[in-house]
């Protein structure tokens, strides 16, 4: 790694204030880059049910999104520290590099024709907007002093609210305003789905190429002094301290690292499960005891030619859940597999086969407006990422942060005790401050404490502190439903929720000698128009 003023010239000079104008342009790109995220996050599993996957294999199916940050993420941060190129500079290189990828990627995802390549295009996807993601963070590290850091994240935390909040309508909006269908035959995604990933794919180019056009970096003041470091140390290298980084982080970044643990590990509990939870418990996916009890003739007793032999075992395998854990009760709640199988292979009378396109009716219109009350949590994301600069300066960063980890975690616990979906809505909203805090508050805290020529390095080895909860979670969280919430979703993200007040507290430890919530950054937040600088940087 280079060091001192031969990386960056931020390492022995004071970087000029930047406008309000400057901040949006070079925060513009998150918009498109969570536009890929929100549909991802809110479809992904929807998808995997669509095609047939068991809600215990879920988990598994979604390690693919943290293993793949877990390689790329640091990787990335590494090679865009040691870039420089004439025209692009040090990050905007990746930043189009991935929104390429990503892009296509999106296009190719609702196109998936069985769970295998849904699976794989989930890998692809993840790993591409990750490209683009990660040189994001450090680019407000390398461009803004540290009173106006805050800001700077909470932009892009602004930015990521809206651009989720439209990615998170879209299903519904193309459903309810534009008249396609949110549900189609077994084993393919529904019009509404589709449209919204291909529309996902056009933000997510454009807005990036807004960024890459409109701002600019400043080069490396000693350049041979910067590819004489970079030629001392080979790719190999590279990779060994990336993934060695963890064992040598600053104080702050390693109190940081634990609040993170817990955060992503109840977000990821909430992707996973929601669509889940959601449906199974506060919406109407029962059936009467006389079909189920027809209906499952009919699956044990199919030969595997009739429906496929992994399609048959995980409907069996939904048979047996139900028996385990709904055995008491006269009407059972069955599963979307359930209801498709019996709506196109079942031998049932049209009265118990409205019955079941009634549950896959019920799955769709709950999955849709959980992406609508999901858009309200972005929303309030959005809008309260310019209130956190405020909060900040008037308290400190940690507090905020807590406040706003505590108000997330009682959110997922929340649904718990819902039974009317209108409701919803609060409980996302709860999760939505949180949401704006968690884009923006730790990489503030993070920024503050970590060398100018490792800015990119260390905000890749910090990610691994997302990722590792999510691969924990990906892991145990099968388990701990099956085995110790008796299958019920919901509980699920009860869990979840703990985590994250757990997560709330945990902040009061972090130490951030960086804070400047002073009485000047209380009058001023963090925008200013500097006289001599381009608009265009």
């Amino acid at each position: 790694m280079a060091s001192g003023a031969a990386v960056t010239s931020s390492a022995t000079t004071r970087k000029p204030r930047l406008s309000f104008w400057q901040i949006w342009n070079m925060s513009f790109g998150f918009l498109g880059i969570q536009f890929g995220f929100e549909l991802q996050n809110s479809n992904v599993s929807r998808i995997f049910e669509t095609l047939g996957a068991n809600k215990d294999d879920i988990p598994i199916l979604w390690i693919a999104a943290p293993v793949t940050g877990l390689l790329v993420q640091p990787i990335i941060g590494y090679l865009s520290d040691r870039t420089w190129s004439p025209r692009l500079g040090r990050r905007r290189p990746f930043f189009l590099i991935g929104a390429i990828l990503a892009s296509l990627a999106l296009l190719v995802m609702p196109n998936s024709s069985a769970l295998w390549m849904a699976g794989g295009m989930l890998w692809i996807m993840d790993a591409s907007i990750n490209v683009s993601m990660e040189p994001f963070r450090a680019f407000v590290g390398d461009k803004l002093p540290s009173e106006q850091r805050t800001s700077g994240f909470a932009m892009q935390s602004f930015f990521i609210g809206v651009g989720s909040v439209v990615a998170a309508l879209l299903p519904w909006i193309f459903t309810n305003w534009l008249g396609l269908s949110n549900t189609a035959p077994a084993g393919e995604i529904p019009p509404s789905v589709k449209w919204a990933f291909y529309v996902g794919a056009a933000a997510f180019l454009l807005s990036v190429l807004y960024t890459v056009l409109t701002s600019s970096e400043t080069p490396p003041e000693d350049m041979e002094a910067f590819r004489a470091e970079n030629a001392k140390v080979g790719m190999w290298d590279g990779l060994r301290e990336s993934f060695a980084g963890i064992f040598h982080m600053p104080p702050a970044m390693r109190q940081l690292a634990v609040v993170q643990f817990f955060t992503w590990f109840a977000l990821f509990s909430m992707w996973i499960y929601a669509t889940n939870a959601v449906t199974s418990n506060i919406y109407n996916m029962r059936v009467d005891a006389p079909l189920y009890q027809k209906l499952k003739a009919q699956i044990t007793g199919a030969p595997a030619a009739a429906a496929g032999a992994k399609e048959l075992d995980g409907l069996q395998r939904d048979v047996a859940e139900i028996d385990q854990f709904q055995a008491d009760k006269a009407d059972k709640v069955i599963t979307l597999n359930m209801a498709n199988y019996a709506v196109d292979k079942g031998q049932l009378s049209d009265a118990e086969k409205a019955t079941t396109k009634r549950v896959q009716q019920q799955y769709n219109d709950g999955a849709d407006w959980l992406s609508l009350c999901s858009s309200v949590r972005n929303g309030v994301a959005a809008v309260f990422a310019f209130i956190i600069p405020l909060i900040a300066a008037r308290t400190s960063r940690r507090r905020t942060h807590m406040l706003c980890l505590l108000l997330g975690g009682l959110g997922l616990v929340s649904l718990k005790f819902i039974s009317n979906p209108d409701f919803i809505i609060v409980s996302m909203g709860l999760v939505g401050i949180a949401w704006a805090s968690i884009l923006s508050m730790p990489y503030a805290i993070l920024a503050g404490s970590l060398p100018a020529n490792k800015m990119g390095y260390y905000m890749g080895v910090f990610n691994f502190f997302i990722v590792i909860p999510q691969i924990v979670a990906a892991t145990i969280l099968g388990y701990f439903t099956v085995h110790i919430f008796q299958g019920n979703t919901l509980n699920t993200l009860v869990l979840g929720g703990a985590s994250m007040v757990l997560a709330g507290l945990l902040t009061l430890r972090v130490r951030d000698d960086d804070d400047t919530h002073v009485a000047a950054v209380m009058e001023n937040p963090g925008f200013d128009t500097p006289v001599l600088t381009n608009p265009q940087a």
